[in-house]
């Protein structure tokens, strides 16, 4: 079954590159939370500290990823704790706010 076409809301063609970005619509976002809580995740080596952190993705477009991930993260971390929250709403905020809150 081939995948859907996506639903393209706007889109900007970089006349010098003829490369195009393409905002497209999504049902939802799906974030991994670790008990009820969301979550950041990074991978590092313990032995050194060059290149340092990598911070990897926890929130999808797509379902499918968020739901590897946290069957991933359950498993390595022997609990059930990490789940899928579906994001279609949330509070809009502003930089400002962000900053002034931390």
């Amino acid at each position: 079954m081939s995948r859907p076409k996506p639903k393209i809301l706007l889109e900007a063609v970089h006349k010098d590159t003829y490369k195009a970005d393409q905002i497209l619509a999504a049902e939802a976002i799906y974030s991994v939370f670790y008990q009820g809580k969301p979550i950041n995740l990074r991978t590092l080596n313990k032995l050194v500290s060059y290149p340092g952190p990598k911070y990897k993705k926890v929130s999808f477009s797509n379902s499918g990823h968020a739901f590897n991930l946290a069957e991933k993260l359950n498993k390595t971390f022997s609990t059930q704790d990490f789940q899928v929250i579906k994001l279609t709403s949330g509070q809009v905020v502003n930089e400002h706010d962000v900053n002034d809150s931390e």
